[in-house]
């Protein structure tokens, strides 16, 4: 038996539901370290969980009844309060169970028995002793409860209990307002750092994030590979507020909402947060929400003045800024003799010395006349780096007949106000004054804070959609070269953009190239990145994020990705990554105008050895010819593989027959198992992605795959790993995947594949033609296949040919005029491709199926739905 007394002190307990919390005992040098506790024996509803932002298709899961009521028992039983526990079980999986008591000791109040004997949590008897006392009086207060009718065991369903979350508000700008920062009642639900937490508003139940405003914390900073870096005092400053704040009751003033951002002042009886945080060092004032703070601005500013004084926490190295200067250098008055741009002018002092002058804070219009000049700081020269070569700029407020100039720009909505790092000082000597008067004219309306209602742009994000892919290709193809908006670089060779005109986002994969590939997670495991993918990224990313540019939509392949050129400041991408030997060319680039340039570029790159061909040696002569001599042989390795499903778009799955006892072995196995073991109807919340096992209409279960997940949480779509078939199911037909079967024990035996040589028809008749043909001859049957050809990233094209009299599948769809060849370049291929057009050509003049009217292909082939 543990206690959790070893802590010493008071403790922090924080409610995870209504039979499990988080205690930990007091800092030391830190925030202390965690520990969950469960309460054994019991069982309290589960609380909504929000739907994965990373996962569209998934539903948010609602309150359990009862479960929202049992968490707030226990939040205000215990919050605040000191706990004892004693650790009864722990699983290998590291969950510790055990009773938790009010108090020093296991004299108080006992947790799990309060919960049981409000109704509130029942008894999980499965796993209960006659002989344990403290056992049986869980059960007999758990049969007065249900006698008494008390929480749960009361008449009806418990649906009056189940909050109604609002995990988002449509426009939170007039939600605030609604407000007129009145308080409003609240439980802080989660603390992302010192100064941002996750708060429940009641009674209504929504969770918005409050960022508080007027001061801003350390925070954690989110690494390219997900982790998170503190930065200094972060911890320190989240802990500081969580153990003030999390799940206490408090009143919120929501002050402000600018850029879909929540601002507002966490009251509590014990004093304000946000004055707190900057007194002990933990906060810095930030001037951009200073103006809407509402419990007096300069007591925020006194407060982050003392910590600075005091040096402690974020100010430990903390050097007030000293002008090095002159009262006659710091305050003059000059004339305007030049103005150089937006932001600064060129005086002349009355020793006839000629100044440069930047304004301070602010970025405004062309100034003429005798003006009064005090100087706020002086910005040292940079060269090179981030920020460009400067010289030396002296930044001033300037007066004329007693009026700020900047100040009064700033009121008319003429100019803005520029907002600084937190730690520079180096700022406007009146810049409070000029945030007040932007504040002034934005509730105005002035200038450029006018109140003409700006319209919404909705932009549709067809990335991965590959139906709506679908829809819009023809219209990206006939559109020619397209202006586009790069938003992000994945790799050196594939990119999401923004389509002003059309309003979408796409994913575009650079066309005619081969780039090295980054590394990437997939089914099989994760992918080590190829040499130079990182330099190809960075290339991309240095050219054209952010960028706008041109593009010219090709094609589109399986997964609703755009293939296509991409121009910037009439340069092709693809040309310049060729060049800068970070890509090589791919064969596809043959058929585009741009191949000869390609082709050029590499032959460059390849003789300067640089990068992807700095081991590059070019093979002798007689090598290459031996090599093209070798390259004319098909390479025909027929194994027998068993067609098991076609889809409408002509490809096919097949399992290898050579594995297909492993297969039967595994699935009698586990059908025996379920049969001995039957899983609980609807106890199983399946998500996106997870392996499960589905029972098809035959009433067996099979291996699957969770595909995607309807609004409707009964509406399950799933993948059949071992035979390539889909089908939508309710949850209560899907049951976890036993460790034993899993795809790591035998992996998923369905493969996919594609008819090599031929043209998939477009048009939906034609290509339900084909279908009905392939399911006829060649489904539930056993087949002979052969790889011909692959993409790189998509299935392998393969021909097919009938067990029995081993004729090609594919070449026989041709001779009946069903489908169309498509004419490969590879020279190892030729004879493949001879047989196929001469078998097109017979059956056009036969005019079977869609030769009947003749030969279309000359003009208009696209039109009639013919493509790759």
């Amino acid at each position: 038996q543990q206690s959790l007394s070893q802590y010493g002190g008071d403790i922090d307990v924080h409610v995870l539901s209504g039979c499990a919390i988080i205690v930990r005992g007091q800092p030391r040098g830190g925030p202390p370290p965690e520990r969950q506790i469960n309460l054994s024996n019991v069982r309290a509803g589960a609380l909504a969980r929000r739907a994965a932002q990373s996962q569209p298709d998934t539903k948010d899961i609602p309150d359990e009844p009862w479960a929202f009521p049992a968490r707030e028992f226990l939040r205000k039983k215990i919050i605040g309060k000191e706990v004892c526990f004693n650790v009864e079980n722990k699983t290998p999986q590291g969950r510790e169970y055990g009773m938790v008591y009010l108090g020093k000791d296991t004299s108080g109040e006992n947790i799990a028995e309060s919960l049981v004997a409000e109704g509130l949590a029942t008894v999980r008897r499965e796993g209960i002793r006659g002989n344990n006392p403290e056992q049986a009086r869980l059960c007999d207060l758990e049969d007065q409860a249900k006698a008494a009718r008390k929480g749960m065991w009361s008449e009806g369903s418990g649906s009056h209990t189940i909050r109604e979350l609002k995990y988002s508000i449509e426009n939170p700008r007039n939600f605030v307002d609604a407000m007129h920062q009145k308080p409003v009642n609240a439980i802080i639900e989660h603390v992302r750092d010192g100064s941002v937490v996750r708060a429940l508003l009641l009674p209504d139940h929504y969770l918005v994030t409050v960022m508080l405003s007027g001061v801003k914390c350390p925070t954690f900073k989110r690494e390219a590979d997900g982790s998170e870096t503190p930065e200094s005092f972060a911890a320190e400053a989240k802990f500081f507020t969580e153990s003030r704040l999390l799940q206490r009751d408090v009143q919120i003033i929501l002050e402000s909402c600018p850029n879909q951002v929540i601002l507002g002042t966490i009251l509590h009886p014990n004093g304000n947060i946000t004055e707190l945080l900057l007194k002990e060092g933990f906060a810095r004032c930030v001037d951009w929400s200073m103006a809407v703070y509402t419990q007096g601005a300069e007591k925020l500013r006194a407060a982050e003045r003392a910590a600075k004084e005091r040096k402690v926490r974020i100010w430990k190295d903390y050097v007030a800024p000293t002008a090095n200067l002159d009262q006659k250098d710091r305050q003059f008055v000059a004339k305007v003799m030049q103005v150089v741009n937006a932001d600064s002018i060129i005086v002349k002092l009355n020793s006839g010395e000629y100044k440069p002058i930047h304004l301070s804070s602010i970025r405004p219009p062309r100034i003429e006349g005798e003006v009064n000049v005090t100087v706020d700081y002086i910005r040292p020269a940079t060269t090179g780096g981030e920020t460009g070569n400067f010289p030396e700029r002296t930044c001033a407020t300037v007066t004329i007949g007693g009026i700020n100039i900047a100040e009064a720009l700033v009121s008319k909505g003429l100019a803005t106000v520029i907002r600084y790092r937190q730690d520079d000082d180096q700022r406007s000597s009146h810049y409070d004054e000029l945030l007040a008067a932007e504040a002034r004219a934005i509730k105005n309306g002035k200038g450029l804070h006018s109140k003409k209602e700006i319209p919404i742009h909705r932009v549709a994000d067809i990335s991965g959609e590959t139906q709506k892919a679908k829809q819009f290709l023809p219209f990206l193809q006939r559109a020619g070269r397209s202006e586009a908006v790069v938003e992000h670089v994945f790799s050196g060779s594939r990119l999401k953009l923004y389509m002003p005109k059309e309003t979408c986002l796409i994913t575009f994969l650079l066309a005619g190239i081969e780039c090295p590939r980054t590394s990437r997670i997939t089914a099989s495991g994760s992918q080590v990145a190829e040499p130079f993918s990182e330099e190809a990224t960075l290339f991309t990313k240095e050219l054209v994020l952010q960028r706008e540019v041109e593009v010219e939509v090709e094609s589109m392949d399986k997964a609703g990705n755009f293939i296509g050129w991409l121009h910037v400041d009439g340069m092709n991408l693809s040309v310049a990554l060729v060049d800068g030997a970070l890509s090589k060319v791919h064969f596809t680039a043959e058929r585009s105008s741009y191949n000869k340039t390609l082709q050029s570029a590499e032959e460059v790159a390849r003789q300067r050895k640089d990068k992807i061909w700095a081991n590059y040696e070019e093979k002798p002569t007689e090598e290459v010819a031996a090599l093209l001599s070798e390259e004319k042989e098909r390479v025909a390795k027929y194994r027998a593989v068993f067609v098991t499903e076609i889809t409408d778009e002509l490809h096919f799955y097949a399992q290898d027959v050579e594995t297909g006892a492993q297969l039967e072995n595994l699935m009698e196995t586990m059908r025996a198992e379920i049969a001995a073991q039957p899983p609980v109807e609807g106890s199983y919340v399946p998500r996106r992605g997870d392996y499960c096992i589905a029972k098809f209409a035959d009433g067996d279960w099979y291996r699957a795959r969770v595909d995607k997940i309807e609004s409707h949480p009964s509406k399950i779509h799933v993948f059949y790993i071992d035979y390539g078939n889909k089908e939508v199911l309710s949850s209560t037909r899907l049951a976890p995947l036993p460790p034993a079967f899993s795809h790591k024990t035998l992996a998923a035996q369905a493969h996919e594949y594609a008819f090599a040589y031929i043209l998939v028809p477009q048009d939906e008749d034609a290509r339900a033609d084909v279908v009905d043909c392939l399911v006829k001859d060649i489904h539930n049957s056993q087949c002979l296949l052969n790889v011909e050809y692959g993409t790189g990233s998509g299935c392998p094209y393969v021909t097919l040919q009938f067990n029995d009299s081993k004729d090609d599948v594919g070449l026989s769809l041709v001779k009946e005029g069903m489908v169309m060849v498509e004419v490969r370049k590879e020279k190892h291929l030729q004879k493949m491709v001879t047989e196929y057009l001469n078998s097109q050509e017979s059956a056009k003049s036969a005019r079977l199926n869609i030769w009947r009217y003749g030969d279309f292909r000359a003009d208009d082939a696209d039109e009639f739905g013919y493509s790759r």
